[in-house]
């Protein structure tokens, strides 16, 4: 690919952004639904407690389907192309958001509703499980030589952006009707609205071209037959690394997210209100500090900043539930901004990180497996674990070491991988950069 066939910087950004935002306000909304209204909804014949955690059972299905999605995105992107997959996968999360908030409640269809949800929730993971990935390889493999963090940046900043959607239609709502209303039909809204970020997502996707990297790859018949095989074969020990270093970044997310929304409203007895406001504004800061570790990482190296975080996420473990303890809405905004701020940290590198710890041939399936199976632990089993802790003690010290205990393994993994940022990021197939 030439250099002046190859889209600017800008078009690269949103293309790149505006999947993960999109794709991650559905997997969020999700999340935030089965916190406040799924357990009664879906699950009325259980206690309020065991009705929430079996709402997040159906949540950890989507994290558990994410590694199926990864290998089966991975493949065909790896064969075909990263844009082709990267339109696919928003198409299977979308559709299956929108038909979430179709999904009759049990009191109309009975024992169907639940298992409805579940299999809905399961396509989301599906979906999601090739879209970062792609998103990912879709900005680091134009970005120019010195620039992978800036770039990867972009998609990076979806979660921040999606969450914030999501959060701010639900405070709306919350708002704008009555407890009965909201449980009746006002939670369906933000999974209906999705359709429209649908159509713009899959409109602006349809305009980007393939990578120059994979391009030169196609040229070079860099591909290979079962590029997961060949994953296996080559990189098992840095796939395993990778995943388990990663674990961390879920489970601080959605520890101080999904966990702490939950904990606040039914334990603390704080309202949804305050809790929404408290939960957009720490993933608004969240998102620059993403931006800001990324671009960092340019200068310091992917694997620093790593560490780093690991041992701040271990450091705030404790302090977390103390400031969310207080019931003082300003104390619980700096426990849950430093929480997030943690996850930053590690999140913001990993976004160029990951691509550039595998070689082309099998990137995609590499990227997305690591981030999706790592996904299962500390986004799908994490919030199941914290519900199960406090359920059984009445406290959130168990909570607080587990935390502990996760940073521990990501430190270790994370001091036995390389640092990646003046890598070779093309394996020497002379792909041509994105214009500046």
């Amino acid at each position: 690919m030439s250099t002046s066939a190859a889209p600017s910087r800008n078009r690269i950004a949103v293309a790149s952004f505006i999947g993960t935002a999109i794709e991650f306000y559905d997997f969020y909304i999700y999340g935030t639904a089965a916190a406040l209204v799924f357990g009664k909804l879906f699950f009325p014949k259980f206690s309020p407690t065991a009705g929430t955690l079996l709402a997040l059972v159906t949540f950890a299905v989507g994290f558990v389907a994410r590694p199926l999605g990864a290998i089966l995105f991975g493949h065909f992107g790896d064969r075909l192309g990263r844009k082709r997959m990267l339109i696919t996968s928003l198409l299977v999360m979308g559709l299956s958001t929108v038909a979430i908030g179709l999904v009759p409640s049990f009191a109309t269809i009975g024992v169907a509703a639940p298992i409805l949800l579940a299999v809905l929730r399961f396509l989301q993971g599906i979906g999601l499980g090739g879209e970062w990935g792609g998103a990912v390889l879709l900005a680091t493999e134009y970005a120019p030589p010195g620039k992978r963090g800036l770039y990867s940046a972009f998609p990076q900043l979806g979660p921040a952006v999606g969450f914030i959607l999501g959060n701010a239609l639900y405070l709306l709502l919350n708002a704008g009707m009555s407890a009965e209303s909201f449980e009746l039909w006002g939670w369906r809204i933000p999974f209906l609205a999705s359709a429209v970020l649908l159509g713009v997502g899959y409109y602006i996707r349809m305009k980007i071209a393939e990578t120059p990297v994979f391009q030169a790859a196609l040229e070079a018949q860099e591909q290979v037959r079962i590029p997961f095989v060949d994953l296996l074969r080559n990189q098992l020990g840095v796939l395993v690394l990778a995943t388990l270093s990663f674990i961390l970044a879920f489970t601080m997310f959605y520890t101080v997210t999904v966990f702490s929304l939950s904990y606040g409203t039914a334990t603390l007895h704080v309202s949804n209100t305050t809790m929404l406001v408290l939960a957009i504004i720490a993933s608004a800061v969240m998102g620059a500090a993403t931006l800001w570790f990324a671009v960092l990482s340019d200068r310091l190296g992917r694997k620093k900043l790593c560490i780093a975080a690991a041992v701040a996420a271990a450091v705030w473990a404790f302090p977390l539930f103390w400031l969310l303890q207080t019931r003082n809405p300003l104390l619980m905004g700096v426990g849950m901004v430093v929480g997030l701020v943690c996850f930053a940290l590690l999140y913001g590198p990993m976004g160029a990180y990951f691509p550039e710890l595998f070689r082309v041939r099998y990137r995609y399936s590499g990227s997305s497996f690591a981030y999706s199976a790592a996904g299962i632990i500390g986004g799908g089993v994490s919030p199941l674990i914290a519900t199960e802790v406090l359920k059984r003690t009445g406290s959130t010290t168990g909570i607080s070491w587990y935390l502990i205990g996760v940073a521990a393994l990501c430190l270790v993994c994370l001091l036995f991988l390389k640092e990646t940022r003046d890598a070779d990021f093309t394996d020497g197939l002379g792909a041509t950069p994105v214009e500046r």
